[in-house]
């Protein structure tokens, strides 16, 4: 187990990327970031998931072309798509789906892998391209990628005062 100032530092230390250095993922740290994504915890273990790994460069390319803030996507050398299926958990999906690609961003930050959370994208076109089913929900596409450059400065953050409060 992790000493909990370590782990918060850990947390205060992930960053989003966007630079990726060329050459493939190795295979045993694609299969530890699917595996921290299984993990995940889900609303009555409902695990209404599917992962879908995007290796192809035309593909990662069309994808980006829909992302509006995602350019740099085409420069990953895989990306995830987090897909949500509603018929197995209806209300909670798109929470377990959300905890899975933060649970899968934060195992590739302890591999010195970088990811970007990719919100802006056409996700119809996408879920054409890449054969999600109508009734399924694309959550996200993850871009993943060892590190190019420096890591990016925090961010700021509010205050812990501006943004608890206790009753």
């Amino acid at each position: 187990m992790w000493h909990p100032e370590e782990f918060l530092e850990f947390l205060k230390g992930r960053r989003s990327i966007r630079s990726f250095q060329k050459g493939d993922i190795r295979k045993e740290h694609l299969k530890m970031i699917l595996e921290a994504g299984r993990w995940t915890p889900s609303a009555s273990n409902r695990q209404p998931w599917e992962f879908i790994v995007i290796k192809d460069k035309a593909i990662l390319q069309k994808i980006s072309e829909t992302a509006v803030y995602g350019k740099f996507f085409k420069q990953a050398p895989l990306a995830i798509a987090i897909v949500g299926k509603p018929s197995e958990s209806p209300n909670w999906y798109h929470v377990d789906t959300s905890l899975v690609s933060m649970q899968m961003m934060l195992m590739a930050w302890a591999l010195d892998i970088g990811s970007c959370w990719i919100g802006s994208m056409d996700r119809e076109k996408v879920k054409l391209l890449i054969g999600i089913a109508t009734e399924d929900y694309l959550l996200t596409i993850l871009p993943f990628g060892y590190i190019k450059g420096n890591i990016p400065n925090p961010t700021l953050r509010k205050s812990l005062e501006q943004v608890t409060r206790e009753i």
